[in-house]
């Protein structure tokens, strides 16, 4: 099992057959952990449940053959049950990320055991008033945003005008400040802004399409770490 103690949310993959130009979800995964990224996070909402099990598994299998299974965690968006399932099969998955309208973090908690992550994406609208006055006892981060538009995630919350809800790098500085678990920031976040986000103090980047859509997905992976470190406070 993973030790929750070395969770390190500072370079954060999320990704779906849905985001990777037809390339195998392993390849990408691999060349992400490979570049130095500490997260992954596989997430789809077009897969049934049991190709959702087999992509949880070869992204566990990607991580190990990097030699990355004790230092990046794994963990399946929103489905609980694919988490189970997955461990009924021996699969080496960490814990699941949920949302707000996701199946309760008690509920996770209570079913996974206290070994294993997890994760919860913070409000969007009052992001800073959900965050100061969240219970987090039983979270071990936030995932926060968007930064940008994206296209990676059709469910975001708009205004009264309905307009995209975004957020500035004040938001997140502040943010940081405040939140009593790590924050790792993404939507729509690409290379040129993780100067400003790393000097933010917030836990670390998630991105989707930088890596998994890019031509050369080791290549981008790596060029984000090596920003994310060189500008890091």
């Amino acid at each position: 099992m993973f030790d929750r103690k070395k969770l390190d949310i500072s370079a954060y993959l999320v990704v779906g057959p849905e985001n990777t130009l037809g390339r195998p979800v392993a390849q990408i995964v691999r060349n992400a952990v490979e570049a130095g990224f500490t997260c992954v996070q596989v997430r789809s909402k077009v897969v049934s449940a049991r190709d959702l099990i087999a992509l949880t598994k070869d992204s566990a299998d990607a991580i190990a053959a990097a030699g990355k299974s004790d230092s990046v965690a794994l963990v399946v968006d929103d489905r609980l049950d694919v988490v189970l399932a997955a461990r009924e099969e021996g699969i080496k998955v960490d814990g699941v990320h949920v949302g707000q309208s996701d199946i309760p973090v008690e509920v996770c908690r209570r079913l996974l055991g206290e070994d294993s992550i997890v994760g919860l994406s913070a409000e969007t609208a009052g992001l800073l008033e959900y965050v100061r006055t969240a219970d987090t006892s039983l979270i071990d981060y936030f995932g926060a945003g968007p930064l940008h538009e994206t296209q990676t995630k059709k469910d975001c919350e708009v205004d009264e005008d309905n307009n995209v809800i975004l957020h500035t790098i004040d938001d997140f500085k502040k943010l940081a400040a405040i939140s009593p678990v790590p924050v790792t920031v993404g939507g729509g976040v690409k290379k040129e802004d993780i100067p400003q986000l790393a000097a933010t103090g917030i836990g670390g980047f998630f991105v989707v399409s930088a890596v998994a859509g890019a031509a050369d997905p080791k290549a981008a992976a790596s060029e984000l770490v090596t920003l994310w470190r060189k500008y890091k406070k």
